[in-house]
């Protein structure tokens, strides 16, 4: 893609990196094809290619973004589809958070808007927050329906629709401290505690630990560290963003300079499509670039991690069909798509892949808040997919794909970690069913064959 920005504008080092982005287009429209909004919508604004139009004549033009612009940034998940399927390369991760920056610095939106956001963000990167509205919206569930009737209020609807019904209990694994491996020390890593997980499901990040102290590991909650930033990033609010960043690399570099960490596992795929772009993010703080290139290559997605140790034999034989939910940041973020699949496979279970998995689900942080009506559109088809491969449960690696996918069907979804947790001598997840192994009749195993 030709680009005809001045050399001024080329000064700026987010412009200069941008334009170099925009110049790897090659208008060729792969994206097209597996990207959610556009399959939707049918728009080609909003398809990446179009969304990449908008964002160079923005930039180049160095005006302030207008509600077209916004209207068709906005519909984007970020679910970086357009990334696995560009044969050019480019990064529209980047231009995107770009761009949002942007139209957060020139753009006023309307007072609702702004609201809701101004709301989320001073809310959901605060555990104490963020449960405390838990139960203001079990009080208000009841208007659920007659807020998502009003066209100002219908966002408002949808928090209430998201909200569990019931609040799970603080888990005594997120108060930071060391948890000691019950056998020969076999290595040392933090785990990010992150904000809205441990409210959501804090049994994500308590498997976890069972799970690798129990095969040797040293598990280290570090004191300071708080939410990833990803929320406030994909809404343009780079200053928190980074704020978040800085706090959470400095309790880190702690954790490495006083004993040493092997990595820092990450148990929400979302986060750590993040944190493994925290050098990026910093690359122009000089007193943070490269502390923060240490830390996103300790990174490791909690399956990352466990592909490359050597597990035990499992405990128990699970027997069970798993449906693998990919989420978007595990399999276009970090480009995560197999381990999970073998590590589970390796446990017991058998594992079976949805039809059209590399759709988005519409949870993508608070998309299935912000942009309600197409986050259920993908959530539905999601789940039909899902429910195609008759399943026994189903896994993924993202509290909000779980929150997401859990609102449409009655299967149970859990944690990837979690059903790893039970196979290795954990507890079995609540409502997950008993282990089947040498249960099956002969019928069941024949049409398992046939299809």
């Amino acid at each position: 893609m030709q680009t005809s920005f001045t050399p001024e504008q080329l000064d700026d080092p987010h412009v200069a990196h941008s334009e170099t982005i925009l110049r790897s287009c090659v208008h060729c429209g792969f994206c097209t094809a597996t990207c959610p909004t556009y399959v939707t919508l049918g728009n080609e604004l909003d398809s990446p290619r179009g969304r990449i139009y908008l964002i160079k004549e923005m930039l180049e033009n160095d005006r302030p973004a207008d509600a077209k612009t916004v209207l068709h940034i906005d519909r984007c998940l970020s679910c970086l589809a357009c990334m696995t399927t560009c044969p050019s390369g480019v990064n529209y991760m980047h231009l995107v958070d770009h761009a949002r920056a942007h139209i957060e610095k020139t753009y006023e939106r309307p007072f609702m808007d702004r609201l809701i956001r101004t709301i989320l963000a001073q809310v959901l990167p605060y555990p104490g927050r963020f449960k405390a509205s838990l139960y203001a919206a079990r009080l208000g569930r009841p208007l659920a329906p007659l807020l998502k009737s009003i066209g100002p209020l219908r966002r408002f609807g949808a928090m209430l629709d998201l909200a569990p019904k019931k609040i799970a209990r603080p888990s005594p694994y997120a108060r930071p401290g060391a948890h000691a491996p019950a056998s020969e020390t076999r290595g040392r890593v933090a785990i990010l505690t992150g904000c809205a997980q441990p409210v959501l499901d804090p049994g994500i990040n308590e498997a976890t630990i069972k799970l690798l102290t129990r095969i040797g590991v040293e598990v280290v909650v570090p004191k300071g560290e708080g939410c990833c930033g990803a929320l406030v990033h994909h809404m343009g609010r780079e200053d928190k963003a980074l704020a978040d960043a800085r706090r959470n690399v400095d309790a880190w570099m702690r954790e490495v300079d006083n004993g040493g960490l092997d990595a820092i596992i990450i148990t929400a795929s979302g986060c750590g499509t993040t944190i493994k772009d925290y050098g990026h993010m910093l690359r122009l703080d000089p007193a943070y670039a490269e502390k923060a290139a240490r830390v996103s290559a300790l990174a490791k997605d909690i399956t990352e991690y466990l592909a490359g140790i050597d597990l035990p034999a499992p405990s128990v034989e699970p027997g069970l069909t798993v449906a693998y939910h990919s989420a978007c940041s595990m399999q276009h973020g970090q480009r995560i798509t197999t381990l999970p699949k073998t590590l589970l496979t390796a446990a017991g279970f058998t594992v079976k892949d949805p039809p059209e998995g590399h759709l988005c689900c519409g949870s993508a942080g608070t998309y299935n808040i912000m942009q309600p009506e197409i986050a259920t559109q993908l959530k539905e088809r999601k789940v039909r997919n899902i429910e195609s491969t008759r399943p026994d449960v189903i896994a993924t690696g993202n509290i909000g794909c779980i929150t997401q996918i859990a609102s449409g069907t009655d299967i149970p979804i859990v944690h990837t970690v979690a059903l790893l947790n039970w196979a290795y001598g954990g507890d079995r997840p609540a409502g997950v069913p008993e282990a089947r192994a040498g249960k099956r009749t002969s019928l069941e195993a024949l049409v398992e064959a046939a299809e």
